[in-house]
């Protein structure tokens, strides 16, 4: 079964849940007690004064009257003490009559043939009985109350260590090299053992971290050598003049394809180097400066594909003032309008820029709805059919936008298309 409530909840409705049971066992068990005892009582003294009476009778004394709260009658009494046809069918013993809105309590006695009844009002029960269960209603409460502002106490006490554990473990500090051990603050107990398991896990996921930035950084280092030898090289052949049109548009191409493989390595190893270098110290540019530079570089390809190229600038300021990590900006605003270029066969383009933020639209084939949540995943494509691509950048754009304190969002366009907006919230990185 699936608990939807906190465990501090399930603390409080167990206990409650325990304390209306036994409360509830004793509630019923002390008002069956006292109603069984004061029923033999009253019983008792019924017979009892039943016995009187049928003594009297035995010695002729007619006169002799039962008490002020009884009536006695007997099978052809005299007058008033004829028995009445609704107790003639009652057996022998005690039982319960009800005339109207009276109740009495019956003894029932048969002798030599004759029926005999001795009846007792019982209002004074009947309020005994009310103030019992009064008394009774007003503890099962009262121990409820109690009972759910114990469990509320001692959820407390008891979640404070897992709570504690738990805003420990979701720091990103657990996750530098440095960060202390968890299990030495807590006590030898299961909450004592989660956090050694915790220690042991953030461990594991330190230094799987530390290799995957450490094999980032070599890879993208690694490959600036040979991708500087092939810029060079497309360059050396773009200056050969016996080179015709078609295989100029192909080293051309293949030079695009190099300087957007060295922008991505220089991404990848500014996200490996983001935790351990001075913020500080890496290049800023504006959202204008940048926006104004991927225009120039992207005009050609969208329009050379027949596609409409819109460009809005901010009408504010802060888009020319505020500096961003121009390494991260570039790869997203880029990744997206290579993505717009890449799903967009006729129409438009358009960036648009805000004041802490961009706009990417497009009137391309769009994303399927059932992969619009998934396609910020590595690995994942909103077309199979189209290109060679791998479904990475998108992939890419999230983690920047992650790492830098940014948010993207996508939203479709009608009747067709995708809108991609990022919003740069302050990071503490711009100046």
């Amino acid at each position: 079964m699936e608990f939807k409530q906190s465990l501090a909840q399930r603390i409080i409705i167990a206990f409650a849940l325990m304390s209306a049971l036994v409360a509830g066992s004793f509630a019923v068990g002390i008002i069956s007690t006292v109603h069984f005892i004061e029923e033999k009582l009253i019983s008792a003294g019924l017979g009892g004064d039943l016995n009187r009476l049928l003594l009297a009778e035995s010695v002729s004394d007619w006169s002799h009257r039962p008490k002020q709260d009884q009536l006695f009658y007997f099978s052809n009494g005299p007058g008033d003490f004829d028995l009445p046809p609704d107790i003639r069918h009652l057996e022998p013993g005690f039982h319960e009559v009800f005339r109207g809105p009276l109740s009495y309590h019956a003894m029932i006695e048969v002798v030599d043939g004759r029926h005999y009844a001795l009846l007792q009002d019982q209002s004074d029960f009947e309020e005994r009985e009310r103030l019992l269960f009064a008394v009774v209603l007003v503890g099962f409460v009262l121990a409820l109350a109690l009972a759910v502002f114990l469990g509320w106490i001692l959820a407390r006490r008891v979640m404070a260590p897992v709570v504690r554990l738990a805003r420990q473990v979701r720091h990103r500090d657990q996750l530098l090299g440095l960060a202390p051990p968890l299990a030495p603050d807590y006590a030898a107990d299961e909450v004592g053992e989660l956090a050694v398991a915790f220690d042991a896990t953030l461990g594991r996921l330190r230094q799987a971290l530390t290799r995957e930035r450490m094999f980032t950084s070599d890879v993208s280092h690694e490959l600036r050598t040979p991708l500087m030898v092939l810029a060079s090289s497309c360059e050396l052949l773009l200056e050969n003049p016996a080179l015709d049109q078609r295989a100029r548009r192909q080293v051309e191409r293949i030079a695009r394809a190099c300087e957007e493989m060295r922008d991505l390595v220089q991404t990848f190893l500014m996200l490996a180097r983001t935790q351990r270098e001075d913020p500080t110290m890496t290049p800023k540019a504006t959202l204008t400066g940048v926006a104004e530079q991927l225009i120039a570089q992207w005009r050609g390809p969208i329009e050379s594909k027949g596609l409409e190229l819109i460009y809005k600038p901010a009408e504010d300021d802060q888009a020319s003032e505020i500096r961003y990590n121009a390494t991260f900006l570039l790869a997203v605003m880029g990744n997206l309008l290579r993505n717009a270029l890449h799903y967009t066969d006729q129409g438009f383009i358009a960036l648009t820029l805000h004041g802490r933020g961009f706009v990417v639209e497009d009137s391309g084939v769009g994303i399927p709805e059932e992969k619009r949540e998934a396609m910020f995943e590595p690995f994942v494509r909103g077309n199979e059919q189209r290109g060679e691509g791998l479904g990475l950048g998108l992939s890419l754009v999230q983690r920047i936008c992650v790492n830098q304190g940014w948010t993207v969002s996508l939203s479709p366009m009608e009747p067709n298309g995708c809108r991609f907006e990022v919003n740069l919230a302050p990071t503490g990185n711009e100046r």
